[in-house]
């Protein structure tokens, strides 16, 4: 608990940019030379880069904490799957700990093993989706099964595995924060790396002067579904009464509980650090006021003996310039060779 504070904190600060980050300026130089040798080693074949053989487009930030590419990906294989494509996702699993990889996660997949994101996007996309540290083993085990054209969630920096389309996605509130490489600021690469990526996608107003021919995106919230169900009811009227506890574990709490704001709810804010395992105890409040949380945290809670709790769905929207790049790049690509990809130098 004492760990997760210091990095809340942490992570605070160096959005905020406050003074006393100066002091890890040395770490970060450090660090940026390490990022920069290993990059380095892929780009001249030093290391080896697996290129699948069906198109594959990564999802990820050069940020720390929640952006929104979840949602995103979620967009992108919904969007795909409606013009004929047959759509997979890999991903790491962060968080899980699955007895075997590839995990093929499913509906009975538990959580611990799959970790949530993954099952939350499953549970959503209905998409073959698998989860394992070596993103390029899990991407064969989804061409095998047919797949023909993968998403990465999340891996921009998994260099390992080769790309077609890089998306970078930011959250329009925070954006760089103080604009600093780990450990002195939340930027896992330095802010040059948006030169080398396809496209930038803002999520939610910027505030801050955007890339050029950065696209906007907002999560929209789409609707509510009690816990455990899989029903989802309209956003309005809201299908609880009073004040209501809002908690979320994830990346950017404060962003959801601004979206509760602007429907119109009435909150008690309880924020966790992202990937929080929840337990009973932290859902038992002393009163009988409704519990609202993500999608993300409600695939963790579902075990739980909550009564009257209930889950905002939200989804991505882009703008129109992005979904008419996009639908032009994708028509570029061809079907896929027989072979299942081969090791190659990048």
């Amino acid at each position: 608990m004492i760990r997760e504070r210091l990095g809340k904190a942490w992570l605070t600060a160096a959005y905020r940019g406050d003074r006393w980050l100066l002091v890890l300026r040395p770490l970060e130089w450090l660090y940026r030379h390490l990022l920069a040798r290993r990059t380095r080693a892929y780009r001249l074949g030093q290391r080896t880069v697996w290129q699948p053989t069906v198109p594959l487009i990564v999802v990820g930030n050069i940020t720390l904490g929640g952006t929104g590419k979840s949602p995103l990906v979620a967009w992108l294989a919904t969007w795909l799957q409606a013009r004929g494509w047959h759509p997979g996702i890999v991903t790491r699993g962060y968080g899980g700990r699955g007895a075997v990889y590839p995990l093929r996660v499913t509906a009975e997949t538990p959580v611990r093993e799959s970790g949530d994101e993954p099952r939350m996007l499953h549970d959503r996309t209905g998409l073959p989706l698998v989860a394992d540290p070596e993103r390029p083993r899990g991407a064969r085990r989804l061409i095998d099964e047919g797949c023909d054209i993968l998403i990465s969630d999340d891996g921009l920096q998994h260099l390992a595995l080769g790309r077609d389309i890089e998306l970078v996605v930011v959250d329009g509130r925070r954006g760089w924060g103080n604009s600093r490489c780990l450990p002195a600021g939340p930027l896992r690469e330095p802010l040059s790396r948006l030169d080398d990526v396809d496209a930038v996608l803002i999520n939610g107003e910027p505030a801050f002067t955007p890339p050029r021919g950065a696209h906007c995106m907002t999560l929209a919230p789409a609707g509510w579904r009690p816990l455990g169900g899989t029903a989802r009811v309209a956003l309005r009227p809201l299908p609880f009464t009073g004040p209501v506890h809002a908690v979320a574990g994830i990346g950017n709490p404060e962003r959801f509980f601004a979206t509760l704001s602007e429907l119109g709810v009435e909150i008690v804010a309880h924020a966790f650090t992202d990937h929080h395992a929840f337990r009973q105890a932290d859902l038992v409040f002393d009163d009988d006021r409704p519990v609202v949380m993500t999608a993300k945290d409600a695939v963790k809670c579902c075990g739980l003996a909550l009564g009257d709790a209930w889950v905002l769905e939200v989804e991505a929207v882009p703008d129109a310039g992005f979904q008419g790049w996009f639908e032009e790049r994708i028509q570029g690509f061809r079907p896929p060779p027989a072979a299942s990809g081969d090791a190659v130098g990048r």
